[in-house]
Order: structure tokens, then C-alpha cells, then sequence
């Protein structure tokens, strides 16, 4: 069985090999120069690439230039089905990135290493497809995920993606298939939901971390989105 995360770099010269299992490269800084399938180009970190078992691949990268890499004996049927070579990775799974790696190149432990293969597999079990996007409106989502306490307006949004109002709504639509409306308001639910469920956080202070500054105001939405009021949901 393989299964194993591993932090690597790559030369400026380009290699080019297959190997008999999956593999999924991660940037944790710097870009890999890959081609692989349909896919010519350039990947960066909130990046993905998927390799699948007897694909050949060709690759360069700047020396200084780190990357996470799984060797994977299955995939979800989401990856392992789809013709997507490369995809943007989830908050979730770019925040545990950084751990992982700061683990592996800190000690070696063969428990958590097994832990955290088994916390990769499972964020990468709820991994969406589709969602390629630009780094301008990556930097916008990654801005979005870590200010969801704060007032997020089309003018503020827009500004970060430095586009126009109408340019920054129509793109944000064609690369996230939602509205950024809908988008936002999806993350502040669930991050309340979770935050009800897993903290002993105040009803108010987990209002205005979700960008509600009157509980009233947060727990009608809540009530509308999920069905029942926020004093219903429990550990």
C-alpha cells in the first residue's frame, strides 16, 4: 500500500517519468511548471495537480521552490473520474498544508504521520471540482474566508480583485458558479453552525465573528438558512 506525504523540491531541469500510483503535488511556495494530461503550465500554491498511475509527466521548478507531495494508492471518485488535471484546493485543505510540512521536515513520528494522512484523505474526500480559478479571484476568496467577520461589499471585493463592480461580479460567477451574495453567506452559515457545535463561544460573539453585529439579525438568517434557530443546534 502507498500512501505517504513528503515534502519535495525540483530542479530547473525538466524531468519527465510515470509511476503506478496517484499522485497529487501541492505547492507550499514558489510553482511547478507541469505537463501533465491536457494541462501546459504553471501551478502555485491554493493549487493542485493530479497525476494519475502510468501518466507521464514533465516538470521544472526553481530550486528554492517547495511542494507537498501524496503518493496515493486511491483517490475520491470526484478526482480519480474527473479529466481535471489541475484544481484550486480548499480553505480547509490550504490550512493544513502548512502543518503537514512543518511536521514532516520537524521529526519524524510514525503515528501522526498515519493521523495526518488520514486528516488529508478525509479533507480531500470533500474537495470540489470546478472551481479553477484565477489568482485574482483566489487572492478574493482567500480574503473573503479570512474576513468574514468584517463587512464584505462588491465595492470592498471588487477593490481586492482590482476589477470593476460589474467585471469583479460576472467573473466571480463564472469561475465560482454562485454569486458572491451566496458564496459569503454559505461560509457564514457553516462557520456558525460549527462554532455553535464546537465552542462555547456566546451567541453574540459568534454572531459578529460571522459578520452580525445584532443576534437578532444573525439568528433570523440562520433560522431561514438552516431551518431552526441557533439555540437548537447542539454538541
Amino acid at each position: 500500500m502507498i500512501n505517504t506525504l513528503s515534502v519535495r523540491a525540483y530542479s530547473r531541469q525538466k524531468v519527465g517519468h510515470a509511476h503506478p500510483f496517484y499522485q497529487l503535488v501541492l505547492p507550499l511556495h514558489g510553482v511547478i511548471n507541469i505537463s501533465v494530461g491536457d494541462f501546459n503550465g504553471s501551478v502555485g500554491p491554493s493549487e493542485c495537480v493530479i497525476v494519475k498511475p502510468h501518466q507521464i509527466h514533465h516538470f521544472t521548478a526553481e530550486e528554492n521552490a517547495r511542494f507537498l507531495v501524496a503518493d496515493l494508492d486511491t483517490l475520491p471518485t470526484t478526482l480519480s473520474d474527473s479529466e481535471v488535471s489541475v484544481f484550486s484546493i480548499s480553505q480547509p485543505m490550504a490550512k493544513l498544508l502548512p502543518f503537514i510540512a512543518c511536521q514532516l521536515e520537524t521529526k519524524v513520528s510514525a503515528q501522526i504521520e498515519q493521523t495526518m494522512i488520514t486528516t488529508f484523505l478525509a479533507v480531500l474526500d470533500e474537495q470540489q471540482l470546478g472551481l479553477t480559478m484565477t489568482p485574482r479571484m483566489g487572492k478574493v476568496v482567500h480574503f473573503i474566508h479570512e474576513h468574514l467577520h468584517d463587512s464584505l461589499s462588491i465595492p470592498v471585493l471588487a477593490e481586492v480583485a482590482c476589477l470593476s463592480a460589474t467585471q469583479f461580479k460576472k467573473q466571480f460567477r463564472a469561475q465560482l458558479n454562485t454569486t458572491p451574495a451566496r458564496y459569503i453567506l454559505a461560509l457564514r452559515m457553516e462557520k456558525s453552525k460549527a462554532l455553535l457545535i464546537n465552542t462555547d463561544l456566546s451567541m453574540l460573539d459568534i454572531a459578529q465573528a460571522v459578520g452580525y453585529q445584532d443576534v437578532s439579525a444573525f439568528s433570523r438568517r440562520f433560522s431561514h438558512y438552516f431551518g431552526l434557530p441557533p439555540s437548537k443546534i447542539t454538541r
